[in-house]
């Protein structure tokens, strides 16, 4: 079927006011919980879920360690000298930096944050720090290495450290006005990118092609680091890159009755949408057009239960109990937090039901994170309700925002089963 092309938007930038918004945000938390300064590791592109924290003080590149401390401007410990070079061509370019050349710092090492700190009175302070809590999925027990951590609390011992990380995420979710126009931005990119996979996706057409469509289109509309889980096949559960990006092998032809399993990472300007995009090639088996029946039911339950005043537990369970009726099994999360992530819906867990699955270790269940977390405007979460019968696994979904009013479909495009032209 045709997609009509992203539409001609102008796109939209962070002004200092945003900056100010922010950096008050912060401090009002600092003043609250008795904190005298900040320390925020972030890092650079480390896949679809990086801690970017700090990117999110400087509206820079990510990567960076900051100190933050209540009464001054934020200092940033750059890695290489590269990221100098940038700030210095953004400041010859007339850009509004939300940074000034003399608050960057060359090196950030263990005793180069510590020399920070002691520069600016805190030898004694209490400090709170960003990447010592966990971060899922990709840092369960935190972002910061021993050796590092183990340096400072050394040569710091008079410091009060405080984990801080799942406190100021959950203070950061509900967006701003310019952040929701980013966030609107990069879905009609991640939109775009399902589109291009559509139009390409055919039998005999290898699966490389369809996903240089989709990464193509992510790159020309100025999306710098997007990602996508890719898997095809009669009866695909597989959830990660490629296979032939990590094993040596030749991608795989696409034929006649396959479905394409994709997760849309759609990154612009720091902020995130997700799309689950499912593709039918041809006439799928009944079961997945099942399957996705169903999924489309969790989806929907979300969308009547995504209300401010609600918990995040209501919907997540409004998003499992569809397919929990019918015996189904799970990928992962029916839902979770966006910008930053943090809240997952419980997971059930046990044994992966399709063909085999009885030779794998069972997961077991998880319970969601952040259940009594309430609703507000400006939020937003993956909607990526999955629904396993048997062999086959489908899973759709988008991006939500919480409305004033209600739910806010940034990319209802991938909320149902699509179909290759």
């Amino acid at each position: 079927m045709p997609f009509p092309a992203m539409p001609r938007t102008p796109v939209p930038v962070y002004s200092l006011a945003e900056r100010d918004r922010r950096w008050d945000l912060a401090r009002g938390f600092m003043e609250r919980e008795g904190l005298d300064a900040l320390v925020v590791f972030g890092e650079g592109d480390a896949g679809p879920a990086p801690l970017a924290f700090d990117s999110r003080f400087t509206n820079d590149r990510p990567g960076v360690l900051l100190v933050f401390p209540r009464d001054r401007t934020p200092t940033a410990l750059v890695p290489i000298p590269t990221f100098l070079f940038d700030h210095r061509e953004a400041a010859h370019r007339g850009e509004d930096l939300w940074l000034a050349a003399n608050d960057l710092r060359l090196g950030r090492q263990s005793h180069q944050l510590v020399q920070v700190l002691q520069d600016l009175g805190l030898s004694n302070g209490s400090v709170g720090v960003i990447g010592l809590d966990p971060y899922l999925p990709a840092h369960p027990e935190g972002r910061i290495p021993y050796p590092f951590w183990d340096t400072v609390l050394t040569l710091l011992p008079r410091v009060d450290f405080r984990g801080v990380g799942h406190a100021f995420a959950r203070l950061m979710m509900p967006l701003g006005d310019e952040e929701v126009a980013v966030v609107r931005h990069a879905a009609r990119i991640g939109d775009a990118m399902a589109a291009a996979m559509v139009a390409t996706a055919a039998p005999g057409i290898s699966e490389a092609h369809v996903f240089a469509a989709a990464m193509a289109t992510a790159y020309r509309h100025g999306s710098l680091a997007p990602h996508l889980h890719f898997c095809s096949g009669p009866a695909p559960s597989a959830s990660g890159q490629p296979t032939w990006g990590y094993r040596p092998q030749a991608p795989r032809i696409l034929q006649e009755g396959d479905l394409i399993a994709t997760e849309i990472f759609s990154t612009f300007g720091g902020r995130q949408t997700q799309h689950q995009a499912a593709i039918a090639i041809g006439e799928v088996h009944p079961m997945i057009e099942h399957a996705a029946r169903i999924a489309n039911a969790c989806y929907t339950a979300g969308l009547a239960t995504l209300r401010a005043g609600a918990t995040f537990g209501d919907v997540s369970e409004a998003m499992l109990a569809p397919a929990e009726a019918v015996g189904a099994w799970f990928r992962g999360p029916q839902i979770h937090g966006l910008n930053p992530y943090g809240a997952f819906s419980r997971i059930p867990g046990g044994p992966i039901q399709a063909d085999g699955g009885d030779r794998y270790p069972t997961a077991a269940p998880r319970p969601a994170t952040l259940a009594g977390m309430t609703l507000e405007p400006g939020m937003s979460f993956a909607f990526e309700p999955s629904c396993g019968i048997g062999d086959h696994m489908v899973t759709i979904g988008g991006t939500v925002l919480v409305g004033e009013d209600g739910p806010v479909e940034l990319s209802p495009l991938t909320a149902r089963l699509l179909r290759a032209a």
